[in-house]
C-alpha cells in the first residue's frame, strides 16, 4: 500500500553563524503542523556553528535532501560570506523550483535574492538591512511577514514564529494554528516597549544602527555588490 498522504516536507538551510532562533523558532511549530516532516540541510554533516557558540546537527546534506515543500532559509551574520557559497546558492535555486513555498526569515532573504528568487517580489527582513532589498530585486514591504504569490518572507529573528503561524493557518486554517500556538504557550508580552524602530526610542535606534547595523549593512552590501 502506498501512504494516502504522504508528508509535507519542510526544509531548512543551514550554514556557519546562523542566527539560531531564525530557524528554531519557526521549526518547533512547523514540526507540529498536520504531516510535517522537517529537514535540516546543509553542506555535510558537520555540526553548524550558530551565532551562540553551538553547533546544530544537520539531518541531511544538500546532495542527499529530498525535494522540499516549504523551503526556508534563515539568517544571521553568516548571510554576507554565504552569498558567495555556490553550493548553498544553487541548492537554494535547485529546491525553490521545485517548492510548493519558499520562505526566509530575517536576512536569510538576500539568500534567496542571490539566487534570483525575489526579483519584482514585495519583501521583508530585518529592519536594519530592508534598504538593501533594492539590490535583489526587491521591493520593501513593511511587515512580519509578507506573502507575494508562493515566496514568504519574515522580518528579523522572532518574525519567524510569527511567519510559521501565519503558514500553518493558510494551510490548516485558524483553528490548528491557534491549537499549536497554545500548545506552545506563544503570548508575546515583552517586559519593555520596543523591538521595532517605530516603537523603540529614537536614540536606542540611532545607538543600535551606529554601534552595529551600520557596518553590518555595508557589509552585506559589499557581499552583494561582489556577487552580482
Amino acid at each position: 500500500m502506498t501512504d494516502a498522504n504522504p508528508p509535507f516536507t519542510v526544509v531548512f538551510v543551514l550554514f556557519d553563524n546562523v542566527t539560531q532562533l531564525d530557524f528554531t523558532g519557526p521549526a518547533q511549530f512547523l514540526c507540529r503542523m498536520p504531516g510535517a516532516k522537517v529537514h535540516v540541510a546543509a553542506a555535510d554533516m558537520s555540526p553548524v556553528m550558530t551565532d551562540v557558540g553551538f553547533g546544530i546537527m544537520p539531518t541531511v546534506t544538500f546532495a542527499d535532501c529530498p525535494q522540499a515543500d516549504l523551503l526556508c532559509v534563515p539568517g544571521g551574520l553568516g548571510v554576507a560570506p554565504a552569498l558567495s557559497d555556490t553550493r548553498l546558492i544553487d541548492f537554494v535555486a535547485q529546491q525553490a523550483s521545485g517548492a510548493q513555498w519558499i520562505t526566509s526569515v530575517c536576512t536569510g532573504a538576500f539568500i534567496l535574492g542571490r539566487a534570483g528568487l525575489l526579483k519584482g517580489k514585495r519583501a521583508t527582513t530585518h529592519w536594519g538591512y530592508t534598504g538593501l532589498l533594492p539590490m535583489v530585486g526587491a521591493e520593501h514591504e513593511d511587515a512580519r511577514t509578507v506573502f507575494d504569490g508562493n515566496l514568504v518572507t519574515a522580518g528579523g529573528v522572532t518574525s519567524g514564529i510569527d511567519f510559521a503561524l501565519a503558514i500553518i493557518a493558510h494551510l490548516h486554517g485558524e483553528d490548528v494554528a491557534r491549537s499549536i500556538q497554545l500548545s506552545l504557550e506563544y503570548d508575546p508580552a515583552p517586559p519593555l516597549v520596543g523591538g521595532t524602530p517605530s516603537t523603540s526610542p529614537a536614540h536606542i535606534v540611532s545607538l543600535m544602527r551606529s554601534r552595529f547595523y551600520d557596518a553590518r549593512s555595508a557589509e552585506m552590501a559589499a557581499a552583494l555588490d561582489a556577487t552580482a
